[in-house]
């Protein structure tokens, strides 16, 4: 086997405003494993908040060295030689196990939510996100998203209530309010999870600062919606902490390492009573479309990274009205788009 990366920079549709921070572009590296006649592909997203580079990723992937293995289907091992090189560099790693879990399907033949046995049709809607903005654009948004039947609305700013407002003036979808850890006080965070139940708000996530343990076990307890862990959780690790201080948890590739640690973190969660969403970040539709293959398996899907950008070098999943819609091709199921 051998891999191969190359760095990309993501184009936005629109500003990208959260809690703490904007963007234009989202860096990230596209991989592929080369093995026999066979490519499999791979992607590392890098929002700032991760905290990795061009160069982190770059140097990460220089280290591993995958022509040690001879059989690719011995994902668990390679895996676990991958998560030992360095500590961290999480999405680093989930570029390598997506392109690992995309070459084995070729190898198959066969779709990745086949080789977990997953039902293609029990697949959930997702919702389209709105980042934080100016009225015009607001509208301009929910306007693009038309065909989505569920909102996610990034909040966190003085102007939530304003925000909320003006997407229900315009529309009466459903919606999930994404806080980005920006509420500070559990009191105040109450107070707003109670005005959102009456705003045809459905659930909330990160409402508080990671941190903020015992506040946001208060605040779960206590809230008419449930609430999602988002930057609480990364690993698999991380679950059992959660557990009675939420009452579900935002499962990205980025943080889990990949499709491998996803799958498992989504059998604990559904053994000890967590809900799961399936999310991801500003992504192509290689990484959006591996996380996909797991969707039959969650509560709620948030997989449209790579509708928000506008220079995707792939094409994969659909979403007709609203819902996830695999397709039949091997692997994570996606082609590349030749310019």
């Amino acid at each position: 086997m051998k891999l191969k990366f190359r760095p990309y920079t993501l184009k936005l549709k629109h500003t990208f405003t959260l809690a703490n921070n904007s963007r234009n572009t989202t860096d990230v590296m596209l991989t592929e494993i080369h093995h026999e006649n066979h490519i499999g592909f791979g992607e590392a997203s890098m929002p700032p908040y991760l905290g990795e580079t061009h160069k982190s990723v770059g140097e990460f992937l220089s280290k591993v060295k995958l022509e040690q293995f001879t059989d690719p289907l011995n994902t668990k091992e390679i895996m676990d030689y991958v998560d030992n090189i360095a500590p961290g560099n999480n999405a680093a790693k989930a570029s390598v196990d997506i392109a690992l879990h995309d070459l084995c399907g070729k190898m198959y033949n066969k779709p990745l939510y086949e080789y977990w046995d997953l039902n293609k049709t029990q697949t959930p809607e997702t919702s389209f996100t709105i980042g934080i903005d100016k009225e015009s654009v607001i509208r301009q948004k929910i306007s693009e998203a038309e065909k989505y039947n569920i909102l996610k609305v990034k909040l966190g700013s003085k102007n939530d209530k304003k925000l909320i407002e003006i997407i229900n003036s315009a529309t009466d979808k459903p919606i999930i309010a994404d806080v980005n850890q920006g509420w500070r006080d559990k009191d105040f965070a109450l107070d707003m999870i109670k005005l959102l139940a009456e705003k045809n708000v459905r659930l909330i996530e990160q409402p508080l600062p990671k941190e903020l343990i015992d506040e946001t076990a208060w605040l779960t307890e206590n809230s008419p919606l449930p609430i999602f862990a988002d930057e609480s959780v990364k690993r698999l690790s991380d679950l059992e902490s959660i557990k009675g201080v939420y009452s579900g948890v935002n499962i990205k590739l980025m943080k889990s390492t990949g499709l491998q640690e996803a799958y498992e973190m989504i059998k604990y969660a559904k053994a000890n009573d967590i809900q799961v969403m399936l999310g991801c970040m500003t992504e192509t539709s290689c990484a959006v479309s591996a996380a996909a293959q797991l969707s039959p398996l969650a509560d709620w899907a948030d997989l449209d990274g790579n509708l928000l950008i506008t220079n995707d070098p792939y094409k994969g999943i659909e979403i007709i009205n609203g819902k996830i819609v695999l397709n039949e091709f091997p692997g994570i199921g996606i082609r590349e788009i030749r310019n």
